[in-house]
């Protein structure tokens, strides 16, 4: 077998140049094989229709939250959770060849980034935003028009990619903006050495203190709670299905033991992951 076959394939939401291969490569190296996909649900059906070994998504942005639709697949998705990687992301005007930033009138980009980049529309009332499904290929379109009163949102790597002219740096509404993303895989692995972290689906009966209830295991164990996030199921109007991340390893006594209480006080839990959280991998590379 070639070594070019044993690298992992991994599928990302987006074209190449997106943040999601960046992120890909700062988790598993630049060996990794990408696959790009074009929607998010793209992304998750990868695996099982054989394109990919693993998916990454992301879950969360430090300035705009919860990236919603990747956590409802993710909470309706039979993957499992195997790793994470937080990505440094810095947004940058592009444009075609010739164009300033004070030609642009329309700026395109994943929904997700430009919410991130609130206050240059506030600075400039005239420009109008479009959503798009990827970063990456709104630059690749900016630079296939050749329209100077278009511009994208998108990272260094489209803009060089794709060609694109950099017309401003940093449109980002906060330089401390990161995104987390989440390795994805067809099936539980073993419980890695390093595993320090829990995502878990929760869904609690409808009587009152069940949420209380449901927290109790944790918080008589000192165990750390770190998000919690209530979606909507869809199709049964008015419930909702958790997404909690905790602190700890299946591994532990304690934990495994919280766990087994919080089943009980649940309508439906599953464990949809334990993994070395990134802050965890950074240690281990520093060592």
């Amino acid at each position: 077998m070639s070594v070019e076959r044993q690298q992992p394939r991994v599928a990302f939401q987006g074209e190449r140049g997106a943040f999601g291969e960046e992120a890909a490569v700062a988790l598993l190296g630049p060996g990794v094989r990408l696959v790009p996909r074009p929607t998010f649900e793209e992304t998750f059906g990868a695996i099982g229709e054989g394109e990919a070994d693993y998916a990454l998504a992301p879950i969360e942005n430090s300035l705009v939250g919860t990236i919603e639709r990747a956590c409802d697949l993710l909470l309706e998705s039979t993957l499992v959770v195997a790793g994470e990687v937080v990505h440094p992301i810095t947004h940058n005007l592009v444009g075609c060849r010739g164009a300033s930033a004070e030609t642009v009138r329309v700026v395109e980009s994943h929904p997700a980034a430009l919410a991130q980049c609130e206050k240059f529309f506030a600075e400039h009332p005239h420009v109008r935003r479009v959503v798009a499904d990827d970063t990456a290929a709104s630059v690749r379109r900016v630079v296939e028009r050749g329209d100077p009163t278009r511009a994208a949102i998108a990272s260094l790597g489209a803009a060089r990619l794709y060609g694109g002219a950099i017309l401003r740096e940093h449109l980002e509404d906060h330089r401390e903006n990161y995104t987390r993303f989440l390795l994805l895989a067809p099936e539980p692995r073993a419980t890695a050495e390093r595993a320090d972290k829990i995502s878990l689906a929760l869904r609690l009966p409808h009587r009152p203190g069940a949420l209380y209830r449901a927290l109790g295991p944790f918080a008589r164990r000192g165990l750390d709670l770190l998000k919690l996030e209530s979606r909507p199921v869809r199709g049964e109007p008015w419930q909702y299905r958790f997404y909690v991340e905790l602190q700890g390893s299946t591994e532990d006594e304690e934990v495994a033991r919280a766990l087994e209480e919080l089943r009980g006080l649940s309508a439906e839990m599953r464990v949809l992951g334990c993994y070395p959280s990134a802050r965890s991998l950074t240690d281990a590379k520093e060592d």
